[in-house]
């Protein structure tokens, strides 16, 4: 049986009784608020609905996650790094990124980063909890991504590209620039081929609330705005 939030209340209910199908359904309803954003990402949660629909919280089992030390780069991404015909920023233009993140995608029409959305991740990331990654070529802002970083997890939500391999060349920067300053794993959340390219592998829920206990309560860097 699904449980509906209240507005009052951040509790969510335990990861074991997300629905099965749909998979990882776990909760329904309250708002978009920091304090339950944040909760919800410590308790292994987070949104996901379109336009409309009721604001809906998951927890997909399996859950897709990347060591940072499993990253795998092709021979064809490392060539297009080495020629340096994009360069990487971070927290330069996240407003500008999750607007591209949500805009249409050749695949679907609808989006699940609404303008409510929106507006709760731009003040997650006033907040140094939300960051984003961005490519440019010249000028031009061709890729990029976002997510949250709490303790040593970073928490990737969406990214974007308007050039051949950009969004790829950010992902990379960003597992490097998260491994050199202690983070230890990528919460992909849902499984894709693109993000298996990379080396992220399956685990299951319980695996990662293990996950969760281990590192949210460590310490990572938060000094991100770099050029």
């Amino acid at each position: 049986m699904l449980t509906w939030l209240k507005c009052n209340d951040l509790h969510f209910p335990p990861l074991e009784a997300a629905l099965a199908e749909p998979n990882g359904l776990l909760a329904a309803g309250g708002d978009l608020s920091p304090e339950r954003l944040i909760a919800a990402y410590r308790h292994g949660c987070f949104p996901w609905y379109q336009e409309g629909q009721p604001l809906m919280w998951w927890s997909p089992d399996p859950r897709t996650v990347l060591g940072l030390d499993e990253l795998h780069i092709s021979r064809s991404l490392s060539k297009r790094i080495r020629s340096g015909s994009y360069q990487v920023s971070f927290d330069q233009s996240f407003s500008e990124v999750i607007c591209e993140c949500a805009g249409p995608r050749n695949y679907t029409n609808g989006t699940w980063i609404t303008d409510a959305m929106q507006v709760a991740y731009q003040q997650l990331h006033e907040m140094g909890i939300a960051h984003s990654v961005e490519v440019w070529q010249e000028d031009r802002l061709v890729g990029g991504l976002y997510g949250l970083a709490m303790g040593q997890l970073f928490f990737g939500e969406s990214m974007f590209s308007r050039a051949n391999d950009a969004s790829k060349v950010g992902f990379v920067a960003l597992i490097e620039y998260l491994k050199a300053r202690g983070f230890m794993l990528v919460d992909c959340q849902m499984h894709t081929q693109h993000l298996t390219s990379f080396g992220a592998r399956s685990i299951s829920r319980g695996q990662f609330k293990c996950v969760l206990n281990e590192y949210l309560g460590k310490p990572g860097e938060s000094n991100w705005k770099l050029r």
